[in-house]
């Protein structure tokens, strides 16, 4: 009997140890650094721990800018508007410097592998336009709308306008020596002229001016890279 009770004395003592043992155990699963494989151990009942695979959140991408070229690629590759810096960088979430080399390795990459297309900086945007060596070719594939062509005589106008404006209706009738003001309307409606104030004269008349629509209707970044009159005259 006095030897019976001495086991199981000795077989409780060492459940305790084990399960102190087992306590250590947890504890150290606690502190365990955790990771996308970390294991921890939580008590699964009947005294036995099991383990539970915890997923940490994916790692946020990298913001340098060859990471961050890709991304600006799609951005260009989805829009047909010009995209200016600084909406790709609210876009982004980056700095406005790593942006703006992203752009430039993405301009390198596609001229030294002789793209089709480049990165155009057009109307303060950047923008994918395909290169002026390809326009016969694109031209048969795309057949445009001829009341979307200009005539010449609207080219006329929209070249006074841009050289000239702010200008009255009246500057631009003296000039063409012909009543413009349903040209103008028609250039309103495309977009492409809008209306930029009032003159100070009696009356005060409407002066007019180009839109932006009209710096991407040419392929402009501004109006300080139109020809110069020397170079038209020459």
């Amino acid at each position: 009997m006095t030897t019976h009770s001495d086991s199981s004395e000795e077989a409780v003592s060492l459940s305790q140890q084990e399960m102190e043992g087992q306590g250590s155990n947890l504890a150290q699963a606690d502190r365990h650094p955790g990771g996308s494989t970390a294991g921890r151990l939580e008590d699964g009942g009947n005294g036995k721990p099991r383990t539970s695979m915890v997923q940490d959140e994916p790692p946020v991408p990298g913001k340098g800018p060859d990471e961050i070229k890709v991304l600006v690629e799609a951005l260009l590759f989805a829009t047909a508007q010009p995209l200016p810096l600084k909406r790709l960088v609210e876009i982004l979430g980056a700095e406005k410097g790593c942006v703006s080399q992203a752009v430039e390795l993405l301009r390198q990459e596609y001229e030294s592998t002789q793209r089709a297309f480049h990165v155009e900086e057009i109307a303060g945007g950047y923008q994918l336009l395909s290169k002026p060596e390809y326009h016969q070719w694109i031209c048969l594939l795309e057949k445009k709308n001829i009341e979307s062509k200009l005539s010449p005589a609207a080219l006329e106008t929209l070249a006074i306008i841009a050289y000239k404006q702010p200008i009255l209706r009246a500057t631009i009738e003296a000039i063409r020596g012909v009543e413009s003001s349903q040209m103008l309307r028609s250039l309103i409606e495309k977009g492409l002229v809008k209306i930029v104030g009032k003159d100070e004269s009696l009356g005060r008349p409407l002066l007019y001016g180009t839109t932006k629509r009209f710096l991407e209707y040419f392929g402009l970044n501004s109006l300080n890279a139109l020809p110069r009159t020397q170079e038209l005259s020459s």
